[in-house]
């Protein structure tokens, strides 16, 4: 805030820090600073995914709720912006709000109606209003917490891109987890920023693993072609640290002190023999105590997973992945908090030996602490970010086997030279950065790293990812040929992927005044929150959704029987559109099918297939939640057959696919 009030004007901050150290609170409070020194009306926020979008929204209603009004300023507009917000519950009382209370002012009694309903004289003050429904002006709402494809679709050549700029342009804008994007996606953000920088939009960016190249990429493209001085923003290594940028001023970088919260993580290899990984659980869980294990992959996961309910028993093993339908994704979050979660949310509910097996969900938006984590190798930045779920918060003495951080990093053959990933690890990630990681985390591994096999957080964050992301030799001499093939090979890929990301990019921002004339021209049309959306920003093949039912023998469908809330196992009618609460429930059951159905064949058979399964009567728009969705009938016993793979879907594990032999 301090420095906030420093710069001659607002601009760009970018904030790093640890995890959990604070850095949203932080954010909102700068936003509070430039927004007052700007004129701003508002806030965007912009995180990676919808489940990061959905766990920061409380949290900016509760910021917004302390937030003092100005004199005669109303309601505030509030939106969640992603595909999938009519489901979440506070979106929903927002929506709610925005029916009953919009123009309606409070009489004198104020103080005695909100003791009687306390949230609904919350919601009074918050809102979601009607006008700014739908995917073309939702953005325009005061404050949003959208995805970052949101805002990366100022950048791409589309209809209504105006409008998109617009509503951008009267706010300050927060990019949460500014390391979570590929090459792709930061060309359409550094040619936002570009734009952002040149309308004077505030920007905050938070990161706790961000490399100094993108940190100057970052700089350099907010401060456009006037930025000077960018040689410190590159060099600077403190941690934590705060970068300023003005247009046309030297930029500003402090370090700051951080706060005093520390760990010392003992890091250590794993075969990734699985009969290796329950012995050593056997042995470190013995008195007790919470481990997480995190899988690049879900068939890791739940290949793992089988293997330890083998060993350590069904109760003692949960699955956490996003191959769930979204209410049971929201049930397993909900529970994973209520167990794992902060000491005040999780007293007495933490189990006193359980095992998680999880996908990439537990690197973000979840605020859980374990005892012991054992890691698949992956690039250093996404392996701080889970260390960071390891003794994050202060409990009582934990048991005698976990007492010291300890983290097991498997999912490579370490005896190879060099050290060689497992090929499931390598298709999410690629060579260069996995072996990067394991370079400079081998003398952690070795012990012979000035402070042994100790990783000290927070100290060793910034020089471990900074040194990852350098181009400094790093690992063993007899690396190093393997790791300069498996870098000439990143290069060509980041090349090509900056020359795709520029097909539908809109022009730099030029010379104020220049024309807008063909700014869309040879564009993508329409540009939304949907499956095909999000690929355009976003280099990835489109996946596909589906609503997931069950059909039983007799040609009955149904909700899936274990839904909580009276939602499970209600009979969904076929020859009228069903009751709206119940059509609801089927569509909070939405999944997005694996890797295998984005090829573009077994896409094309798999629309085919869902197609001919089409239920008339959902198609009306009677029926507001069906209409145009694929709808995937499971049956009895939760199997279908799809595009020539056998799915199978369970209450603890999710989505199982198998190719047809």
């Amino acid at each position: 805030m301090e420095l906030a009030r420093r710069m001659s004007k607002p601009g760009l901050m970018v904030i790093e820090a640890p995890m959990g150290e604070g850095k949203t609170e932080a954010a909102l409070a700068v936003a509070e600073v430039f927004a007052a020194r700007s004129g701003a009306g508002g806030v965007f926020v912009a995180l990676p995914t919808m489940a990061t979008g959905n766990a920061m929204f409380p949290r900016l209603l509760r910021w917004l709720r302390r937030v003092p009004d100005a004199e005669g300023a109303g309601p505030r507009s509030v939106t969640l912006a992603h595909s999938k917000a009519a489901l979440n519950d506070d979106f929903g009382e927002l929506v709610r709000a925005g029916r009953r209370v919009v123009g309606v002012e409070l009489d004198g009694e104020d103080d005695e109606w909100r003791a009687r309903d306390d949230r609904l004289a919350q919601s009074a003050e918050l809102v979601a209003h009607q006008w700014l429904h739908g995917r073309k002006k939702a953005m325009l709402s005061s404050f949003v917490v959208g995805t970052v494809d949101q805002l990366l679709f100022m950048g791409l050549k589309s209809r209504h891109l105006a409008l998109r700029h617009l509503a951008l342009a009267g706010k300050v804008v927060i990019i949460d987890e500014a390391h979570a994007y590929d090459t792709y996606m930061n060309s359409y953000l550094d040619r936002v920023l570009s734009w952002l920088g040149a309308y004077a939009v505030p920007v905050v960016v938070l990161s706790a693993t961000l490399p100094a190249g993108r940190r100057c990429a970052l700089a350099e493209a907010y401060a456009g072609q006037g930025g000077h001085g960018m040689a410190d923003v590159q060099t600077a290594g403190g941690y934590p640290l705060l970068t300023a940028i003005e247009r046309g001023a030297v930029p500003l970088v402090e370090t700051v002190a951080p706060s005093g919260r520390r760990t010392d993580v003992h890091v250590e290899r794993l075969g990734d023999d699985l009969s290796e990984l329950a012995d050593r659980l056997e042995h470190d869980l013995a008195d007790g105590g919470c481990a997480l294990v995190v899988r690049n992959t879900v068939g890791r996961v739940l290949e793992t997973a089988q293997f330890l309910r083998s060993r350590f028993g069904v109760d003692e093993v949960t699955v956490a992945h996003a191959r769930f339908v979204d209410l049971d994704r929201a049930r397993k979050d909900a529970d994973l908090l209520r167990r794992f979660g902060p000491p005040e949310d999780s007293a007495g509910e933490r189990p006193v030996k359980h095992i998680v097996v999880a996908s990439q969900v537990a690197e973000q938006s979840l605020d859980i602490d374990f005892d012991l984590l054992v890691t698949d190798l992956c690039p250093i930045d996404l392996l701080l970010q889970r260390i960071g779920r390891l003794h994050r918060h202060v409990r009582g003495e934990r048991p005698a086997g976990v007492r010291v951080p300890r983290c097991l990093v498997t999912g490579a053959d370490w005896d190879a030279v060099p050290a060689e990933p497992v090929k499931a690890s390598q298709r999410v990630y690629r060579l260069h950065a996995l072996l990067r990681s394991a370079a400079v985390l081998e003398p952690y591994l070795a012990g012979t790293a000035p402070t042994g096999n100790v990783v000290r957080l927070p100290e060793d964050i910034s020089p471990l990812v900074q040194s990852a992301y350098g181009t400094s030799p790093a690992g063993p001499p007899a690396w190093q040929d393997a790791m300069e093939q498996a870098y000439e090979a990143h290069l060509l890929h980041q090349e090509k992927q900056r020359g795709k990301a520029q097909d539908f990019q809109i022009n730099d921002v030029g010379k104020p005044g220049r024309a807008l004339i063909g700014w869309v021209d040879a564009g993508v049309g329409d540009a939304d929150d949907t499956r095909a959306g999000r690929a355009q920003v976003r280099d990835s093949r489109e996946s596909l959704e589906v609503l997931v039912v069950q059909r039983l023998a007799d040609g009955i469908v149904r909700t899936l029987p274990w839904l909580e809330d009276g939602q499970g196992g209600r009979e969904v009618p076929t020859e009228a559109p069903p009751p709206w609460e119940v059509a609801q429930t089927v569509a909070a059951c939405g999944l997005r099918l694996p890797f295998q159905f984005s090829i573009p064949e077994v896409l094309d058979r798999a629309i085919d297939e869902l197609e001919a399964e089409c239920v008339p009567a959902w198609q009306s728009k009677e029926s507001h939640w069906l209409a145009g969705e694929l709808i995937l009938m499971l049956d009895e016993n939760c199997q279908t057959r799809l595009a020539g793979f056998d799915l199978r879907y369970t209450e603890a594990d999710g989505l199982e696919v198998t190719r047809v032999q």
